[in-house]
């Protein structure tokens, strides 16, 4: 009981900010007749809030005696993911429905963190309008479904297209190879004084984006991923891991990028997207679709000039070649997304999965795809006329769906995923050659996951 009680301490001081921190000492059946949501806010932006408030009263009406409490937590992405760590740790504290992301679906699904909610989709006539591959990313590696896709994403660069006037660069602007990318940011470093010319997320604070948005960005243009799915084996890095960490060297070590202290701040995102574009501060960004939500008019910084200012066009391969990571494209692009999961210990799973497949019919889905300004998971979804003229950019980032990539989500995923943010950490600040940080990389993999279930190198 002890040790119950100062689990239950320590749980409320971690997530004082959350409604969640008053349940310690009160099972889950004791909540009634209740459904609790958990879900992230951050930086003032509470588009999946706005979705529920629309949701939970006609859910309420539908159920008589039934009602659903919101739980809102407030930070970033990191401190999310421990935070809802933590609620998931104890059924007392175990949301009944949680939004989580998608890379995170295996590792906690193996932690029997989530309930699988096949017996639910069957027969769902609605599961049939998901994308084939906004399935799989809810869809754990024992073969069981673990979430409903919310959205999803794609990335590719930003560009300020009064910046590239300025330097002498062609608007619309398509670099064929790094080389292209390089030799515009070098020009904006020589022509627009005052202007950075060029992000690239890398380090721990910038967390999954350094992964993902930054180094998994370069590496799969390099023709050589994480992980082989026809084996069934982790990579070890090679020729083009180091390639990818020189990207990152000549970006941070020539002065291209923001200076390692400004890149190593918590807040670096929202530091892009809320204050660099838009004050015209940065040229050039490695980033993702979802970025012009900040700027509506609902955003946390409403920008209305965004779309005249910024330019969007897809990040080159290495050399401009094709392979079969980019299906034959010269390009590359990656997708990941969010989930509405259900806490393996709920004790309201029917209600729980009649709230969330509510919150994600086509009506529904279509309100909250247009919200927050993202990429549809659903086939009609991206059909209606309203979906495809939400955004200037839309139809640009659907269109990379087709050839994109997916992290290998499986349970080691996201722990090698701050081992990578490392690599990039120490070639930023000098403290490793790319060498070096790949085979330090290398050492932690076959760590992770063991000699045998890597091949490569």
């Amino acid at each position: 009981m002890r040790q119950r009680v100062l689990a239950c301490i320590a749980l409320s001081l971690a997530l004082a900010s959350t409604a969640a921190a008053t349940g310690c000492g009160s099972s889950a059946a004791n909540r009634g007749k209740t459904v609790l949501v958990a879900y992230q806010v951050d930086a003032g932006q509470d588009q999946f809030g706005e979705l529920m408030h629309k949701v939970v009263p006609v859910f309420e009406k539908e159920h008589p005696g039934w009602k659903v409490q919101l739980d809102p937590i407030n930070a970033q992405e990191n401190e999310y993911y421990t935070k809802l760590d933590l609620m998931n740790k104890s059924p007392s504290t175990q949301p009944d429905a949680l939004v989580e992301d998608t890379f995170l679906i295996n590792s906690d699904a193996d932690a029997h963190f989530l309930a699988p909610l096949d017996g639910y989709t069957k027969s769902w006539s609605d599961w049939k309008d998901f994308y084939p591959a906004a399935k799989a990313g809810v869809t754990a590696t024992n073969g069981h479904v673990y979430g409903i896709p919310l959205d999803t994403d794609t990335r590719g660069l930003w560009y300020n297209k009064q910046d590239f006037a300025k330097a002498g660069l062609p608007v619309p602007w398509h670099p064929k190879s790094w080389a292209d990318v390089l030799a515009a940011a070098r020009k904006i470093k020589a022509k627009v004084p005052g202007v950075t010319p060029m992000e690239v997320f890398s380090g721990t604070p910038a967390g999954e984006a350094a992964s993902m948005q930054g180094f998994e960005m370069l590496l799969y243009g390099t023709g050589e991923s994480l992980y082989d799915h026809a084996t069934n084996k982790w990579i070890k890095p090679g020729k083009g891991f180091t390639s990818a960490l020189n990207f990152i060297k000549t970006v941070y070590g020539t002065g291209l990028g923001p200076s390692p202290q400004q890149e190593l701040n918590p807040n670096i995102q929202n530091e892009v997207w809320q204050q660099w574009l838009p004050q015209n501060k940065l040229a050039i960004d490695l980033d993702g679709s979802w970025l012009s939500q900040t700027w509506l008019p609902s955003g946390p910084r409403p920008w209305p000039q965004w779309s005249k200012t910024l330019g969007w066009t897809p990040m080159p391969t290495e050399t401009g070649q094709g392979s079969p990571l980019t299906h034959g494209t010269d390009t590359t692009t990656l997708s990941g997304g969010w989930a509405f999961s259900m806490g393996a210990d709920s004790q309201h799973k029917q209600m729980t999965w009649d709230l969330m497949k509510l919150a994600l019919d086509t009506q529904n889905n279509t309100y909250y795809t247009k919200i927050t300004d993202a990429v549809a998971v659903r086939s009609d979804v991206a059909k209606q006329p309203s979906y495809l003229h939400e955004s200037p950019d839309i139809s640009f980032w659907t269109s990379l769906v087709k050839d994109t990539n997916f992290r290998p989500a499986y349970s080691a995923y996201p722990g090698l995923s701050n081992d990578i943010q490392q690599a990039t950490e120490g070639v930023m600040t000098g403290q490793e050659s790319p060498q070096q940080a790949a085979s330090t990389y290398g050492q932690a993999l076959t760590s992770a996951v063991g000699p045998g279930s890597v091949e490569g190198g």
